[in-house]
C-alpha cells in the first residue's frame, strides 16, 4: 500500500468532493492542506459555487482539465455515484476518505481498473511522505 500512496501523492491535480460549508468540514480541511502542499485542487459540491475564492464545480465533468486523483469525502451512498463519475471523467485514482468508503464503491473501482485507496486519510499520508523526504 505504501507504493500506492506514493503513486497517488506524486500526482499534481486533485478533485476534492465533499462539503465545504465551513472550515470544520473534512473536505474543506483536505482542500486547504493539499493547496498548502502545492497541489492543484478542484473542489466539487453541487450546492456551492465558490470556496476560498476558488470555483467550486457542481460535478466532476464540469472540471475543464484532466484530474489525477479524486479525493472523496462523502457518505458511502453518494460515494458510489461519485466513483461512476470518476470512470466517466477518466480518473484512474480514487482516494476514499475514512467514512466515505463502501464495499460497493471499492469493488466498482477494482472492476473498472481504477486504483483505489481507502480507510486512510490523505492529510496524514501526505504528512508521512513529507517527513520521510526530510
Amino acid at each position: 500500500m505504501k507504493n500506492l500512496v506514493k503513486d497517488f501523492l506524486s500526482r499534481k491535480s486533485f478533485a476534492v468532493i465533499g462539503s465545504f460549508r465551513d472550515e470544520s468540514k473534512y473536505a474543506y480541511k483536505i482542500m486547504k492542506d493539499l493547496l498548502a502542499k502545492g497541489y492543484e485542487v478542484y473542489p466539487v459540491n453541487p450546492h456551492m459555487s465558490r470556496v476560498e475564492g476558488r470555483v467550486c464545480y457542481k460535478n466532476l465533468s464540469d472540471i475543464p482539465v484532466d484530474i489525477d486523483v479524486a479525493d472523496v469525502v462523502t457518505p458511502p451512498a453518494v460515494t458510489e455515484k461519485i466513483v461512476e463519475e470518476c470512470l466517466q471523467k477518466g480518473i484512474k485514482r480514487v482516494w476514499l476518505q475514512p467514512g466515505a468508503e463502501s464495499e460497493k464503491a471499492i469493488e466498482f473501482c477494482k472492476e473498472n481498473n481504477m486504483k483505489v485507496l481507502h480507510s486512510i486519510c490523505v492529510m496524514l499520508e501526505s504528512q508521512k511522505q513529507k517527513d520521510i523526504i526530510r
